[in-house]
């Protein structure tokens, strides 16, 4: 081979090299990858000045009769504090003093009580919050003997017992006996006047009056029952809370006879019953 030749090959075979050296340095010296970088979270603690307001513990329906079990105070923030809320900086008793107190408009859980929303002891207004809608309350007059001793407390149950006197002829002259029968029961009771004396120096709770809820027709007939004869009441257990879905049940004969509607009692002469006119 010619050293021309030779010449020739070894140029072409350096060039080669070169460009693929030149090659590998375009490749490698490209434009970088662009890499998106993670957001940085930043936790910024602000001190907020915040107060104790009260606030319902649970839903409350109208009509509710407020327990301290039905508050707590709750944190918040003072910037956003209604001037008709209750602070526990500036009543701390709260709970106490608003015991006792209606439920005028729903109230939510963790929402605040505001005086717009209840009905106070005392306000008028008190009595119809208790009602149910449709419901009345009518008062009667009660004693320590015709109301358990004076054990017959707001919101408790009782039935009413009426005790009249019946002149019967009995062929023989007229006569007179004591009927008695229950009239209403599951009565729930709204109010009573008790008060604390001493009967012969021992303290005694009694009462003149008790108010009940009952339906515009049950109040019409007790009222008429109330002038006829003697009004007992009697108490019943909470187990029978849930008696009747909670509505008074009007019962008994007596009511058909002060509407007309019969004109014979029954009497009892030695465990015999018999049916005899007034």
């Amino acid at each position: 081979m010619s050293p021309m030749r030779i010449l020739i090959l070894a140029v072409a075979a350096v060039a080669a090299v070169l460009a693929a050296l030149l090659v590998r340095n375009a490749t490698s010296n490209g434009a970088p990858a662009q890499t998106a970088e993670a957001p940085v979270e930043r936790i910024v603690e602000v001190e907020v000045a915040e107060q104790k307001v009260l606030v319902a513990k649970s839903d409350l329906r109208v009509g509710t009769l407020l327990t301290p079990d039905d508050f707590k105070w709750a944190d918040w923030p003072e910037r956003t504090i209604n001037p008709n809320y209750f602070t526990e900086e500036l009543m701390a008793d709260a709970m106490e003093q608003l015991t006792g107190s209606v439920v005028r408009t729903a109230l939510f859980e963790d929402e605040p009580i505001m005086p717009q929303k209840i009905v106070q002891k005392g306000e008028t207004g008190f009595m119809a919050a208790l009602l149910r809608p449709g419901w009345r309350a009518i008062s009667v007059e009660i004693s320590p003997e015709s109301a358990t001793a004076g054990f017959i407390l707001p919101d408790d149950r009782v039935d009413v017992i009426m005790t009249q006197i019946v002149e019967v002829d009995t062929g023989n002259g007229k006569d007179d006996y004591t009927y008695t029968e229950t009239i209403l029961q599951n009565v729930r009771i709204l109010a009573i006047d008790q008060t604390f004396t001493t009967i012969d120096g021992m303290p005694t709770i009694s009462g003149s009056t008790a108010t009940m809820e009952l339906t515009p027709e049950q109040a019409e007939r007790i009222a008429t029952a109330a002038r006829s004869g003697a009004l007992s009441l009697t108490l019943r257990s909470v187990a029978d809370a849930d008696f009747n879905n909670g509505d008074t049940v009007s019962e008994g004969e007596i009511f058909g006879t002060l509407n007309g509607s019969t004109s014979s009692v029954t009497v009892y002469r030695r465990g015999n019953a018999t049916a005899e006119g007034s």
